[in-house]
C-alpha cells in the first residue's frame, strides 16, 4: 500500500468519526460535553495531515503521517482523560465542566450566571448503543488507538519500500 492510499483511508476514517460524532449530535440528540468537543480537535488535525499527504509530492507524506500518528495519540490521551473523568478517578481539567455554584446569589445574578445553552457534564457517559456499556469517550479512545497503531504497522511495513 502507498503513502497516498494510506493518507486517503487516514483522511476518510477521520472524516467517518467526526461524522458519526456529528450525527449522533444532531439527529441522535446527544448532548457533547466539553472534552467532547476538545476530543474532535485530533480527528480534524488529522484529517488535515493525511489529506496533505495526498496532495504534496510524496517525500511529504511519511513526515506527515507519523506527525498525524502522534496526533492520534494525543486524541487518545484526551480520551483517557475524559474516560477517568466519567469513573470518577480525577475531576475534569476544564472548567466547563464543573457545575456552576450559584449560592448566596439572587435570582437575577443567578439568572445572568447561565449559559444560554446547557452544558453537559463530563463526568456524565454516554453512551451510543445502550446494549454496549461503551461510552463515547471510550469509544474515541479505543478508536483513536486503533487507528495510531494501524498507522503504525502500515508506516513500518512501508519503511523498507521507496514511494
Amino acid at each position: 500500500m502507498n503513502h497516498r492510499l494510506i493518507a486517503l483511508t487516514v483522511s476518510l476514517l477521520t472524516a467517518s468519526a467526526l461524522g458519526i460524532a456529528l450525527a449522533s449530535e444532531y439527529w441522535g440528540g446527544l448532548v457533547p460535553c466539553a472534552l467532547c468537543l476538545w476530543e474532535r480537535w485530533p480527528y480534524r488535525t488529522v484529517m488535515v495531515l493525511s489529506a496533505l499527504a495526498v496532495i504534496l509530492p510524496s517525500r511529504w507524506a511519511r513526515p506527515l503521517l507519523w506527525i498525524a500518528t502522534a496526533t492520534l495519540l494525543t486524541g487518545a490521551l484526551l480520551g483517557v482523560i475524559h474516560v477517568g473523568v466519567e469513573w470518577h478517578f480525577w475531576p475534569s481539567p476544564l472548567p466547563e465542566c464543573a457545575a456552576l455554584d450559584l449560592s448566596g446569589l439572587s435570582i437575577a445574578e443567578r439568572l445572568a450566571r447561565m449559559p444560554a445553552t446547557p452544558a453537559k457534564p463530563c463526568d456524565d457517559p454516554t453512551y451510543l448503543l445502550p446494549v454496549l456499556p461503551l461510552s463515547m469517550a471510550m469509544i474515541n479512545l479505543l478508536f483513536a488507538l486503533a487507528m495510531a497503531s494501524g498507522l503504525v504497522i502500515a508506516l513500518r511495513r512501508r519503511q523498507g519500500r521507496t514511494p
